[in-house]
């Protein structure tokens, strides 16, 4: 399965368990937006778990440009690349190409960072774009009540803490808001469905409650 390779690959580069519990809750979502749509789940939950499997490693995130843009078109069409790349998500891109991953893949990753150049396109790519930052902020909202788990976070809940500005201050409200426009969703229906992704999977998330 595609989400058994991506998982050992997320696991040999990621060594952080809080970037592997990412990983893990967008793969989540990715595999529950599939479920409802159609899609090839196993593929969409791959995605989700390699989508920032260099940042630990490489955690830059260059200026969008022409030149980031020809980067990402460079490694679409198979060109040499040098041995310095931008950064994230380049250099688990590059790796992705040179294992034998498919383009669809390799364009979902690079589409998922603004700055590529790469647009979020096809409903894997507009879904990933929406779930990305949404997940690691639905779950820090679950991490910080008092019981420590998503059963009972609410949209309400979500909506409230998006607009404590002190409160995940790295996670980028427009982006969030972006995220729903791209995959074309009311906002409160897109968390929504991220909580009921992420409860699918709490235990494993770590978001299942104290002692869970």
């Amino acid at each position: 399965m595609l989400s058994e390779r991506a998982r050992a690959t997320l696991y040999e580069w990621v060594k952080t368990e809080s970037l592997r519990k990412h990983c893990e809750a967008v793969a989540t979502c990715m595999a529950h937006f599939a479920h409802k749509t159609g899609a090839d789940a196993d593929l969409w939950e791959a995605v989700g778990l390699i989508h920032d499997m260099d940042f630990e490693q490489y955690p830059s995130m260059p200026e969008a440009g022409p030149a980031t843009t020809a980067m990402a078109e460079a490694i679409l069409a198979g060109e040499p690349l040098p041995a310095a790349l931008p950064g994230h998500p380049f250099y688990g891109v590059a790796h992705l190409r040179e294992a034998g991953w498919s383009q669809e893949v390799l364009r979902a990753v690079l589409s998922h960072a603004d700055y590529s150049g790469i647009e979020p396109i096809s409903p894997l790519e507009r879904t990933l774009y929406a779930v990305d930052e949404l997940s690691g902020f639905v779950t820090a909202v679950a991490l910080v009540r008092p019981d420590k788990n998503i059963a009972s976070v609410e949209v309400s809940s979500v909506k409230k803490k998006m607009k404590d500005k002190a409160f995940a201050a790295k996670v980028s409200r427009d982006g969030i808001r972006h995220g729903a426009d791209v995959i074309a969703m009311p906002l409160d229906d897109l968390i929504a469905e991220v909580i009921a992704a992420l409860r699918s999977n709490a235990a494993r998330l770590g978001i299942g409650g104290v002692g869970v």
